[in-house]
């Protein structure tokens, strides 16, 4: 169970921590437990953050996972993200599509440099990380099979015939979250038409993560492994 807050701010300093790599088209810092079992996390961070943020919560919700927390590309008013946006609910779609297309590949470079095995693999993406996560799905749909979206929203104007049948993702919106809850049925209509598997939920809180997501991850993924495992 995860017992405290675990939003931060940024920790890139932090000696703490695994170290960024930069082997790959994404940097990146892989953080392997000692007892370390067969699921692997790939975290994707929110905006004017930096890949260190989801690590406490990604910690708590699965101690045995793999970590790869992955830091996005684009710097937009000195802040990190994974595209650019243009307000806060509108987006640059060009950038979504060639930093999706660049993501879907370092996927396929990482599960292959690592020797992940893709079926033990998760994504938990927060805000603007979670909406690179949807974007990638639906883009790229074989890229991405079980994600986290927290605080999430459709960015797509244009979606492609995306067939997520074999998709499993689990949304967790803040009912106080003014700028991004009212978009959060939307997004769970939209996987949903496209076959995927989708389980909603809404916790008290604004725009902000803590412990009461990582509660929820903690349980869906137990359930995801279970079902794997019949």
């Amino acid at each position: 169970m995860v017992k405290n807050q675990t939003a931060g701010t940024d920790s890139r300093q932090s000696s703490e921590i695994a170290a960024l790599r930069r082997d790959l088209s994404f940097s990146y810092r892989l953080h392997i437990p000692q007892d370390a079992g067969s699921e692997t996390l790939i975290l994707l961070h929110g905006s004017a953050a930096d890949e260190t943020t989801l690590m406490p919560l990604a910690m708590a919700a699965s101690p045995r996972a793999r970590l790869v927390a992955v830091r996005g590309r684009i710097i937009q008013d000195g802040d990190l993200r994974w595209f650019r946006r243009i307000t806060p609910t509108q987006f640059d779609q060009a950038s979504i599509r060639t930093e999706a297309a660049s993501f879907a590949h370092f996927i396929d470079e990482l599960i292959t440099l690592h020797k992940l095995e893709p079926a033990s693999v998760a994504f938990i993406g927060y805000s603007n990380g979670a909406n690179l996560v949807t974007s990638t799905m639906l883009l790229h749909p074989r890229a991405i099979r079980r994600a986290v979206l927290l605080r999430a929203m459709p960015v797509l104007d244009q979606v492609p015939d995306a067939d997520l049948s074999d998709a499993h993702v689990l949304t967790i919106s803040g009912t106080n979250d003014v700028t991004y809850a009212p978009f959060a049925p939307a997004l769970a209509r939209l996987l949903r038409r496209h076959h995927a598997e989708v389980e909603v939920r809404l916790v008290t809180a604004g725009h902000e993560f803590g412990a009461v997501d990582g509660n929820i991850i903690s349980e869906w993924l137990d359930r995801q492994r279970f079902a794997t495992s019949t």
